[in-house]
């Protein structure tokens, strides 16, 4: 592994021993031709001087050096080689024999105009992904060297040391960069802000907290903004569990009063499932476009009339508020519609906010947890399927696995499925990684935390993109594309590129919706384009 500044050294370097091989090559060129009367061509000055710099094969031109000139010339290159040698033991050969033998994981950056992350979780890997479509210089701060040796090994610009810590803060080139993000914990955040805020006063700084009062302190310290990803993951978990019983859409993106996006879920038996989207016709019928389609692990962008929409797939529609709520009265499964228990396993912060959030839109559900307060009713292990039973999973409609540990929701996934496979279950997932096989183990709806967190931290440090959506399976994006401008839809081949559907356009305080292929882009507009995250991050990564 060799480090950034190690390796823009050796670039640099390397750069300026073949500009001086140039030059000699040149010159001696020139002194044969002046001083013995003798042309040679540039190759062999090319070849003479690479043979005295390394002493290969050297004395091949000793004919021509009957001059003091050229005995002058020659004494010059031998110098200026063994002075190579010399510089480059103690510049590269040094270091990288220590740093193979020590493995010492990188310390400092040179980088500059860059975030700050502090420090290193999965969390960070969504928030990475989208500062490195927009192109965003970034560097990792975090304190176990073998993290630091991961990520450096990976490409990624990462140095090791305390966060908490000013020698590790100017380290991280604090003085030249645009921005950070404290994300270590709670408690030691405070610290980190006060740090970065006694060594740069202007500097813009966002925090990760987990409750309201600890919130308050991160602002209080000197954070520009705090995100609360616990609570908006809870949040979400409750809406898609209200959504089939109170059958009210609770979540959509407002564009304007005849625009508004929604992503709904088709459970099993709806009236959608197992038809085409011709045979559906919602255009015509109720007047939504379904504008994306994800099935099976698999997106789907402006699905073609011959798409067919399966139990459990998530449509993104596209239309009046009002057509939006019939198509989601049409996706819910009739199984055990009379049946509105809902069970809430986990009581953390997140299970608070799911609990909070069911609770305003009239679901009283019930709460089991390993820890006993006012508000669980059932007080075990979500794994034991005596404590499920004890909570009625058999009877249950819906439960909400909001766990802090991704192994044991898989489990519980597993358990209940088996046991209670008509139960629906809407699972939260820590790592994005993971998401895949709680779907695979029965999960109908899986959000991680790490999925929210990157959105909401990429959305307020990229100044030309805002996330509309944080809880999606989709990821709908307002940006800015200047590579297209003067060009057409069709031109630009969108969607062949990059995979991203364009929704809708903003320009000079209009909405253009569902533009046209001949609509000629401009500076200055804004796109409303949807997709998965990387398919958002490839849109950036070409045209912004």
């Amino acid at each position: 592994m060799i480090t950034t500044g190690l390796q823009r050294r050796l670039v640099l370097s390397l750069s300026g021993v073949a500009l001086l091989v140039l030059i000699y090559s040149l010159v001696y060129q020139w002194a044969v031709l002046r001083f013995e009367g003798i042309e040679i061509t540039i190759f062999e000055s090319l070849q003479t001087v690479i043979e005295v710099f390394t002493t290969a094969g050297f004395g091949g031109d000793t004919q021509y050096w009957n001059t003091a000139a050229m005995n002058l010339l020659v004494i010059g290159m031998n110098l200026t080689g063994v002075l190579l040698v010399f510089l480059a033991l103690p510049v590269f050969a040094i270091p990288l024999f220590q740093q193979a033998i020590e493995n010492k994981p990188q310390q400092s950056t040179t980088i500059s105009n860059h975030i700050i992350i502090c420090s290193y979780n999965s969390r960070e890997n969504v928030l990475r992904s989208e500062l490195e479509a927009a192109d965003v210089p970034h560097v990792v701060i975090d304190d176990d060297s073998e993290t630091v040796l991961d990520l450096n090994t990976r490409g990624v610009e990462a140095i090791y040391g305390d966060p908490e810590q000013a020698q590790t803060l100017k380290a991280a080139n604090i003085s030249e960069a645009q921005a950070l993000v404290a994300d270590v914990s709670d408690k030691k955040n405070v610290s980190v802000i006060l740090t970065a805020r006694e060594l740069r006063e202007n500097l813009r700084i966002i925090s990760v907290a987990e409750n309201k009062q600890d919130a308050q302190y991160h602002e209080y310290a000197g954070a520009n903004r705090v995100i609360r990803p616990r609570q908006a993951l809870g949040d979400a978990l409750a809406s898609r569990a209200t959504l089939p019983i109170t059958q009210k859409l609770v979540q959509t993106v407002e564009l304007s009063e005849e625009f508004n996006i929604s992503e709904l879920r088709v459970g099993e038996g709806s009236e959608l499932a197992g038809q085409t989207l011709a045979e559906l016709n919602l255009q015509e019928r109720i007047g939504v476009t379904v504008i994306g389609v994800w099935s099976n692990g698999k997106f789907i962008s402006a699905p073609g009339p011959e798409v067919r929409i399966d139990e459990n797939s998530f449509l993104l529609v596209a239309g009046r508020y009002q057509a939006l709520a019939e198509v989601n009265s049409q996706t819910v499964s009739p199984k055990l519609s009379g049946n509105d228990q809902v069970i809430v396993a986990g009581h953390g912060i997140v299970g608070q906010a799911t609990v909070q959030t069911l609770e305003a839109n009239g679901v009283s559900p019930t709460v089991i947890d390993m820890n006993d307060d006012d508000r669980v009713d059932v007080t075990g292990d979500i794994t034991n399927r005596e404590t499920l039973t004890k909570a009625g999973i058999e009877n249950a409609r819906l439960v909400v696995l909001a766990v802090d540990d991704d192994t044991t929701t898989m489990y519980a996934t597993a358990a209940i499925e088996e046991s209670a496979p008509d139960t629906e279950m809407i699972a939260r997932a820590n790592s994005i990684e993971n998401t895949a096989k709680l779907y695979r183990a029965g999960a109908k709806y899986v959000l991680a935390l790490s999925t929210v967190t990157g959105r909401m931290l990429s959305s307020v440090l990229l100044d030309e993109e805002e996330v509309l959506t944080l809880e999606t399976q989709f990821e709908i994006v307002r940006t800015t594309a200047p590579k297209l401008a003067g060009k057409t839809l069709k031109e630009a081949a969108i969607r062949d590129q990059t995979g991203a559907t364009v929704v809708a356009i903003e320009r000079n305080g209009e909405l253009l919706t569902n533009p046209e292929p001949d609509l000629r882009m401009r500076d200055g507009d804004r796109f409303i384009i949807i997709g998965s995250n990387s398919v958002v991050n490839t849109f950036t990564e070409e045209f912004r």
